[in-house]
């Protein structure tokens, strides 16, 4: 066999193994890189800039200590020059300290822009609505203030319609996701949050608790679906017409430990039930700009529903 054979077959599967795994997360199982809503297309981009401003780095250094180890290693005949009293490089010290500043400066400046643009509605010419969510062990409860209706488990909305969920727990911290419309936001008990996303396709898609909060966790999942706005206003209609109000001694057993699976939907819920969790547990609300404080979540949350 020619000497030259497994070195050629050693960089093809190198090349080979290398494309396997910068490929690995193109699929459609990968949901995080496949947005959906302009907030999820938004930190889609930050993440795939942070990824292009690293390489810059990694490879620029596999490279070079790939070249150095081959080029200056010990070995009979190598030419490589030999400078025992070498000892700095102004030229390089620049060049290694300025690249550095300039990419914490550019993903710091982008990431400080699209963090605070994220605070804001998607977009400014939709009228937007309100979603309180509050989460349980091991159990989620959508409460829609505008519509009246709740629902246990899944939430339906209207595509192109910017949807700010404020969110609070009854329960251990958790962290409320849906990977294809945004990132994720804490829910903690006493604390309401705020959290815009907006779907721009009509699909049934994935949320779950990002935080362990005990043996249910991994059944601690949700579904959010996006439907035209006629048919999220009729579905809304069918709700409040043949559901069951949610009580309070319904609340009450909601809020025992339990990994409930199913989804309900309830036709109404005690109007001050979102306010007494919050209240009860600490009563701090996040405002729109982002503050923290202790304003009445009745006042907050009949702000968001005038809105609708």
């Amino acid at each position: 066999m020619n000497r030259k054979q497994p070195k050629a077959m050693g960089k093809v599967l190198f090349m080979l193994a290398t494309a396997l795994l910068l490929t690995t997360g193109c699929g459609r199982n990968y949901v995080v890189l496949h947005p959906v809503g302009p907030v999820a297309r938004s930190e889609l981009s930050l993440i795939l800039l942070s990824t292009i401003l690293v390489l810059i780095v990694i490879v620029p250094v596999i490279v070079l200590l790939a070249f150095i180890v081959i080029r200056y290693r010990d070995k009979p005949g190598n030419t490589a020059p030999y400078k025992p009293e070498w000892a700095s490089s102004k030229v390089l010290e620049i060049i290694w300290w300025t690249i550095p500043v300039i990419i914490v400066g550019i993903l710091g400046t982008v990431t400080v822009q699209k963090t605070f643009a994220l605070m804001k509605p998607p977009v400014k010419n939709v009228q937007p609505m309100t979603i309180d969510v509050t989460s349980l062990d091991w159990k989620w409860l959508f409460e829609y203030p505008g519509q009246k209706i709740a629902t246990l488990n899944y939430a339906e909305i209207p595509t192109g319609v910017p949807v700010q969920f404020i969110l609070t727990s009854d329960a251990p911290m958790n962290s409320f996701w849906v990977p294809q419309l945004g990132g994720q936001e804490y829910t903690m008990p006493g604390m309401e949050m705020r959290l815009w996303l907006q779907a721009n396709q009509t699909g049934d898609y994935l949320g779950r608790g990002a935080n362990f909060t005990g043996k249910g966790f991994a059944h601690m999942t949700f579904h959010i679906d996006a439907k035209p706005e006629s048919e999220f206003n009729s579905w809304v209609k069918s709700v409040q017409k043949s559901s069951s109000p949610l009580t309070d001694a319904e609340y009450k057993q909601l809020e025992k430990p339990s990994s409930v699976t199913a989804t309900k939907s309830y036709s109404s819920f005690p109007p001050d039930l979102y306010t007494e969790i919050v209240k009860r547990n600490g009563n701090m609300h996040m405002a729109p700009g982002g503050t923290m404080g202790n304003t009445t979540s009745s006042a907050m949350s009949g702000s968001m529903a005038n809105m609708n």
